[in-house]
């Protein structure tokens, strides 16, 4: 579904990525393990085509078709979807009426029962939430807005040990599960603490450091690898 060749990423003139090669296939779930500052978030800001990010060499494929010169909003259309780590705040957009604007009020009480966010569906979008509520609106945003391919940014930071068994199921199924249309989705996610790994099935974590991806490798395997050694690559 996803492919990355050779790519580059720079901010004005200063670099951010270098020489991501990175296969997402369909129906898989792959993680991103690395220090603050590595490149994460700059690789999934990409790939949606956020500013202030600039392709200095290498392209980006969807569906073996090239999306690096594409807008934002080609992108999104063509089912890619982000789950950001720092969401602003809308006041005056409820979590109900941005549900009604996008089409999805049917599937709306269900899916915010799963990840206990049934009291605040009358409240503004991240007005006075915490930031483990601010996470777990993220994810709910993003199943949805129902995208074939869904990025999350550290879904289960600053969330309390209860409801990331709520947010690790919630990202399973929306991955795991076709979209509206029957089509097979994809994920890619960004994890810091890896207390997602014990919720989700991931079929392949990539280590970033300095904006390269420095080993691809089972989940659990690196996780434990980085826990003892740090964010190095296995001998």
């Amino acid at each position: 579904m996803l492919e990355i060749r050779n790519l580059t990423v720079a901010i004005d003139d200063v670099e951010v990525l270098a020489d991501i090669d990175l296969t997402l296939p369909e129906g898989e779930l792959h993680v991103l393990l690395g220090p603050n500052g590595s490149g994460k978030s700059s690789l999934l800001a990409t790939i949606l085509g956020l500013p202030p990010y600039r392709i200095v060499a290498g392209e980006i494929l969807f569906d073996g078709a090239p999306i690096q010169s594409l807008p934002l909003e080609a992108r999104a259309r063509l089912g890619i979807g982000l789950a950001y780590q720092r969401p602003p705040s809308l006041e005056g957009v409820t979590l109900r009426s941005f549900a009604a604007a996008i089409g999805a009020e049917d599937r709306l009480e269900t899916e915010a029962a799963a990840l206990d966010l049934t009291a605040f569906l009358g409240r503004d979008m991240n007005v006075g939430f915490s930031g483990g509520e601010i996470k777990r609106w993220e994810v709910l945003k993003l199943v949805l807005q129902d995208p074939r391919l869904l990025l999350f940014d550290e879904p289960e930071s600053g969330v309390d040990l209860e409801h990331v068994i709520a947010v690790g199921e919630a990202i399973a199924h929306a991955v795991r599960s076709p979209d509206r249309e029957g089509r097979t989705c994809s994920g890619l996610v960004i994890t810091h603490t890896g207390l997602i790994l014990n919720h989700v099935k991931a079929d392949r974590a990539h280590i970033m450091k300095d904006g390269r991806i420095l080993h691809s490798g089972d989940p659990q395997a690196l996780f434990a690898h980085i826990q003892t050694d740090g964010y190095s690559v296995p001998a």
